[in-house]
């Protein structure tokens, strides 16, 4: 493994999709599944998306556009959380799904809309809990 590789991946990775969604990506890991997340946290997150070109705002609408034709919910609201990290709109989020109401089809978006609607939703009670807390 390349350490200063990984070293950035984790960072990056961190930095877009939180501490406590990496912690727990991490911490769920088995001796079968360790090897995968290494893997994605230096080639995906320390290499690609540490590469030049394309801000991070620029990378997150990208993801969740390919997301969402893949179908996969539960990296899909990791990742509208890391777009809203990374200084994504929520009305930017909602282009990206209504785009892919039609590249994508109709249930996509809709089971889309509904994730993010989710993630939404428990970054605001979080906002809120947190608001409270320091009150």
């Amino acid at each position: 493994m390349n350490q200063d590789l990984y070293n950035a991946g984790l960072a990056t990775r961190r930095r877009v999709l939180g501490d406590a969604h990496v912690d727990a990506s991490l911490a769920a890991a088995t001796e079968f599944s360790r090897d995968i997340q290494e893997y994605v946290t230096q080639y995906c997150w320390g290499d690609l998306w540490n590469r030049p070109g394309l801000s991070l705002q620029e990378r997150s609408l990208i993801n969740l556009s390919m997301i969402i034709a893949l179908n996969r919910s539960h990296e899909f609201k990791a990742h509208v959380r890391g777009a809203v990290n990374n200084g994504v709109s929520r009305e930017q989020i909602k282009e990206v799904l209504m785009q892919s109401a039609f590249y994508c089809g109709g249930p996509a978006a809709l089971e889309a809309f509904r994730n993010a609607a989710e993630v939404f939703a428990a970054m605001d009670a979080e906002a809120r809990a947190a608001t409270g807390a320091s009150q």
